[in-house]
């Protein structure tokens, strides 16, 4: 067994600890903190709806951990099968013509811009959007124009300098849980001609009818040309998902997009759990109207309190730490009162906006809300509610 690095490579491992190790993390792990106690409140999960430990969820995925498996490219399914079937009800429950299923949402965003874009290819996208979108971009050699967050007029004055193309944005931003204006994006993607890729991973299963999402809550199905989604998030799994325009995209997807071609199917048990979930989904209203109570009280708390929440209209809520020192110091100060979020740092964020995430949930208790609250009463009072510098947004 080698025992060494080539010296190219131990010398970017070791930049790596000297400079953000040792130098900016002063010796400590940035995303590592102290020990969850029991009682802890876990607000560190895409798990929105707790639909992972769900019982209708592992009792359908124990009952065909015993199936054949047929681990092969999608593109050789056919018939009946299991896979083909969830596809088929996963583009119904988001009012689409058809949809593919992947191995992740990583791999959706990546095959359907190899799908969708070469290198003639203007693609303009969101700087907060998910970066498998802007790496699908790089892979594929589109010419990439980023727009300052949700500003409509960056946005069309570069699709006028640059002509139509690709639009791509995330329906909720993942760092800060902001939305995009989709009905305004739509109208620039018609008017330019331009296709609008919208990634619905953190608002499927949680927003619109049945949980279908916002491209269908604001009635824009026939608007958007693709929508994308993980479905680790509110789904509780493992898989990504695509829709698509017509049956035939979807099969020239299956036989064209890298990740397609040469991933193995989903197997059966993740088949199986991400039906129960979707069957779950379908009457979770209850459960998502808990998570809009819950998260709406928690913004309006932290507003009061003067925290800058970047804009957050949904249940992602960031706590703006800035430089590493102080985002450990904010984290550190919320596990103390036994509250558990996620550090998003460099590269999830620029490295002057690293943050702690509270990613809210539908089971979260009122005294679990309180005790939210009252760590961040704790962070305002300690270190203030803000950084000492404001911090100049992605721009």
């Amino acid at each position: 067994m080698l025992t060494t690095l080539p010296a190219p490579v131990q010398s970017r491992v070791n930049r790596f600890y000297a400079a953000r190790w040792d130098e900016e993390w002063g010796g400590r792990h940035m995303l590592h903190g102290r020990r969850k106690p029991p009682g802890a409140v876990h607000v560190d999960s895409n798990d929105y709806l707790m639909l992972a430990g769900d019982a209708r969820v592992t009792g359908a995925m124990r009952q065909v951990l015993t199936s054949d498996v047929k681990l092969a490219s999608g593109v050789f399914l056919h018939g009946e099968h299991p896979q083909l079937r969830l596809e088929n009800d996963l583009a119904s429950l988001m009012d689409a013509p058809a949809g593919v299923l992947c191995q992740s949402g990583w791999e959706a965003n990546i095959g359907l811009l190899q799908a969708i874009c070469d290198t003639d290819t203007p693609f303009y996208i969101d700087y907060l959007a998910h970066m498998s979108l802007w790496h699908g971009a790089k892979l594929a050699g589109a010419q990439i124009h980023p727009f300052h967050h949700n500003d409509l007029d960056h946005l069309a004055t570069l699709v006028a300098d640059h002509g139509p193309g690709v639009i791509a944005v995330d329906s909720i931003y993942s760092t800060n849980g902001s939305r995009a204006p989709l009905t305004a994006l739509c109208a620039v993607a018609a008017d330019s001609g331009s296709m609008l890729v919208v990634d619905e991973s953190h608002s499927l299963g949680l927003e619109g009818p049945d949980g279908a999402g916002i491209v269908v809550e604001e009635n824009l199905a026939d608007r958007v040309h693709f929508r994308t989604a993980s479905l680790s998030k509110a789904f509780g799994g493992r898989a990504g998902f695509i829709t698509a325009p017509d049956r035939r995209f979807a099969e020239y997807f299956k036989m064209e997009s890298y990740p397609a071609i040469f991933s193995s199917t989903l197997q059966p048990h993740d088949i199986a759990g991400l039906g129960a979930a979707l069957t779950v989904i379908r009457d979770a209203e209850p459960l998502r109207t808990r998570l809009r109570d819950v998260s709406r009280c928690i913004r309006e708390e932290l507003q009061d309190l003067e925290f800058d929440l970047e804009d957050s209209d949904s249940h992602i809520i960031p706590v703006l730490g800035g430089p590493p020192d102080r985002t450990m110091a904010v984290r550190d100060l919320l596990e103390e009162y036994g509250v558990f979020g996620s550090v998003f740092c460099a590269p999830a964020t620029s490295r002057d906006r690293a943050l702690v995430r509270l990613s809210l949930h539908a089971a979260l208790t009122d005294h679990e809300v309180e005790r939210i609250l009252e760590s961040c009463r704790a962070v305002r009072d300690a270190l203030g509610a803000r950084p000492p510098v404001r911090l100049r947004r992605a721009s």
